[in-house]
């Protein structure tokens, strides 16, 4: 069984993921920066080069290859990853999903340094898009998760872990 990290962009599911993964001792998966080192390319020219659909049928070749894996580890989704129909039965397949869910102000704060390498905020109002993408994708997020973590902008990630893990140390 893997544990899956779904959530936007900028709630922290890498950090958090890096984190859990080196507490559990199993690896980590970061689907965004795996496409990217398949690719060799980032998700910005991806998205300008091939469009938003090619990547999201890579993402979507990507789960199909962690499933086929069968090995437990700790996978960080991109933002957009359980929006999409084709994934959310093999992100159900692949384990115990946890919703990061953070409020747009956190979200905001934390993305405003990096839109040029985001291309679904790139050119937007950034507070005006990260509140319509997060209200066509609330229902997904919540629909999937078997557990939702509420993230404040004081978290730590070791704070974050430790809910997710219950304080054990180990997934409960």
């Amino acid at each position: 069984m893997s544990l899956i990290l779904e959530g936007f962009m900028g709630c922290g599911k890498s950090a958090v993921g890096r984190r859990l993964a080196a507490r559990l001792g199993i690896p980590f998966i970061d689907t965004d920066n795996e496409i990217e080192k398949r690719q060799g390319c980032s998700i910005a020219e991806i998205f300008e080069e091939s469009g938003e659909e090619a990547f999201r049928q890579m993402e979507t070749s990507m789960l199909y290859g962690l499933l086929l894996s069968g090995g437990g580890c700790v996978i960080s989704l991109g933002g957009g990853t359980p929006v999409r129909d084709a994934n959310r039965g093999i992100i159900r397949d692949l384990g115990k999903v946890i919703y990061l869910k953070a409020p747009c102000e956190v979200l905001a704060s934390r993305l405003e340094r990096g839109v040029e390498k985001r291309p679904m905020l790139k050119g937007h109002d950034l507070k005006a898009r990260i509140e319509e993408l997060l209200l066509a994708r609330e229902d997904k997020y919540l629909s999937l998760a078997d557990q939702v973590i509420e993230i404040k902008g004081e978290d730590s990630v070791d704070h974050i872990c430790d809910r997710i893990c219950g304080n054990t140390g180990s997934l409960v």
